[in-house]
């Protein structure tokens, strides 16, 4: 059955994911050893990232390994973030919106970020999370916006940050049928007329904790 309304925002809520790019040094293993021993982080994850074609043309910068975290306070693990200040791009997806959340029998392996073009109406955000609701694999999806760190004046200024997709998908199949799962999922979308973009893909390599 549709949902009427699926936004379901929390008030203060400040929940999300972080991906910081591991860089086998010791600011890294310091990180990790910092997350794993928070009560702020739920979830961290090694994991491996797939930009898109699209994406990269803002992000040079991005890495192939990240250390991915589910946080439950945004502006503590934003101070955090400042600290670890690399070169290469570290993200916040802050779930602004719930869209639902569901019990799954298999662990989450893979996490998707997509954007949508603006524009975008109420409607058609009903309209995505009705989409996404049918898809039995995936096991948590919202919106939200995206922060950058470092904050800089990159060549292209990324211009969706604030209709970010976020999708969490569970499944025992591997990385490529679960991608073509989400990429399906995707093109279900455009064709109700909603221009939905992937952003990052993370392949879920192992959970830290």
């Amino acid at each position: 059955m549709p949902l009427e309304n699926p936004l379901s925002p929390q008030e203060n809520s400040t929940n999300g994911y972080i991906c910081v790019p591991y860089l086998h040094d010791h600011d890294s293993i310091e990180l990790k050893d910092t997350w794993f021993h928070s009560q702020d982080i739920s979830d961290v994850y090694f994991v491996t990232a797939t930009f898109s074609n699209e994406s990269k043309l803002y992000f040079p910068t991005c890495a192939n390994h990240y250390l991915l975290a589910k946080f439950n306070d945004c502006e503590k693990i934003k101070k955090e973030i400042e600290k670890y200040n690399k070169e290469k791009t570290s993200f916040v997806f802050n779930m602004d919106d719930g869209f639902f959340e569901r019990n799954a029998d298999d662990s989450t392996n893979f996490i998707s970020v997509y954007y949508l073009d603006y524009g975008e109406t109420l409607d058609d955000f009903i309209e995505v999370a009705n989409v996404i609701a049918n898809r039995e694999k995936v096991k948590c999806a919202g919106l939200g916006h995206m922060d950058v760190f470092p904050e800089s004046t990159p060549k292209f200024t990324f211009p969706y940050r604030d209709n970010i997709v976020i999708l969490e998908v569970s499944s025992d199949k591997s990385f490529q049928s679960v991608n073509q799962y989400c990429e399906k999922t995707r093109r279900q979308i455009n064709r109700k007329g909603i221009v939905m973009t992937n952003l990052i893909s993370f392949s879920i390599l192992e959970k830290l904790k």
